[in-house]
């Protein structure tokens, strides 16, 4: 097993992760700084036996009165745009406004290596939340209890096309590599309800690295930035070379995608990517889909937030030594925050 040194640094730190149980004495800042545009860098890096799960979930949806709102729910056509938004909340605590959960599934005798919460939203829809709360959220372990996390690096903001966007995050190994596989609850994150022409969207992303003696030697790599599609230009991301017959799968995390709306696309290594969830041109299409686990709730339409997982064994490629990724968006406006990827080592 060949190993990097671990998580690259790449930014100033600008803040600290709290976890009441585990550092006490820790004093963290309200928030994280901000920067408009943060550009995709390597967050973390290993060539290990083993691979990457992923657990996500959406923490605002349509109104369940809402008109349309629960075929959409289902997986029709629609937009977040469409509907008044409010909030979801599962954990029926008075103290949260929003809470969702999803699972963690690693396998058996899998130990983390490297874990990173990455949560996100629009600011502005019918109603203008603030700011301040941006980099805090609250997390509770498979039967723990809520756990404040503040952002440990800069936070990406930016203000445009009608939206008030944020993507904020924290290393949360220590509490993943405790706690093991199970649901996960993530609440507080900083959303707004609503209805307007931007639309309200927001959700979680729990990206977790581990190791496997019985699992290939893969190279594991996540990187992060929080970077807009504005439909004129494709965003080029960092990727993997990818060699013919080689196999691994990639995960993508993006904000305000509309269903139905064609013209966006992924392409890693020079292959172009999609699934029976994801339509090769219509990648941002609000699903959380490959590889997942459980979540509650569980809807197939998740209106705005997208966190799939793609199988690039499947995809036809036009170069095998090509390396980077594109992401397309011709058509709506939409912002990028993660894209990790295993893929099988041969030397």
């Amino acid at each position: 097993m060949r190993n990097s040194p671990g998580p690259l640094l790449r930014r100033a730190t600008v803040g600290v992760l709290a976890l009441a149980t585990f550092w006490t004495s820790a004093t963290a800042p309200a928030s994280a700084a901000e920067a408009e545009r943060l550009p995709f860098t390597e967050r973390y890096r290993a060539t290990q036996h083993g691979g990457i799960v992923r657990a996500a979930n959406t923490s605002v949806s349509c109104r369940t009165t809402a008109p349309g709102c629960a075929s959409a729910r289902r997986g029709a056509v629609a937009a977040n745009g469409d509907f008044d938004m409010f909030y979801v909340d599962v954990d029926r605590d008075p103290n949260t406004y929003n809470s969702s959960r999803a699972e963690v599934r690693l396998p058996a005798g899998a130990r983390v290596t490297y874990a990173r919460l990455y949560w996100g939203g629009n600011l502005r829809v019918g109603e203008q939340k603030p700011p301040v709360d941006n980099g805090r959220v609250l997390v509770a372990e498979p039967g723990g209890a809520y756990k404040e996390v503040l952002a440990d690096t800069v936070v990406g903001h930016r203000v445009a096309h009608g939206a008030d966007a944020f993507q904020a995050s924290a290393d949360v190994t220590d509490l993943v590599r405790d706690s093991g596989a199970g649901l996960y609850t993530v609440a507080q994150v900083n959303v707004a309800m609503g209805r307007s022409a931007a639309g309200a969207w927001g959700g979680w992303t729990l990206v977790a690295a581990y190791e496997r003696a019985a699992e290939p030697l893969r190279r594991l790599s996540v990187w992060d930035g929080f970077a807009s599609l504005d439909g004129r230009r494709g965003l080029r991301l960092p990727g993997p070379r990818l060699p013919e017959g080689s196999a691994g799968y990639a995960g993508l995390v993006a904000y305000n995608g509309d269903r139905g709306r064609t013209g966006d696309s992924l392409t890693v290594s020079g292959a172009a990517l999609s699934d029976a969830a994801n339509p090769r041109d219509d990648v941002l299409n609000s699903t959380i889909s490959g590889a997942a686990g459980a979540r509650v709730p569980s809807y197939a339409h998740t209106l705005g937030y997208d966190s799939d997982v793609y199988d690039l064994g499947a995809a036809p490629r036009r170069r095998g030594d090509q390396s980077g990724s594109r992401l397309v968006a011709r058509r709506e406006s939409a912002w990028a925050g993660v894209l990790f990827t295993a893929v099988d080592a041969r030397d």
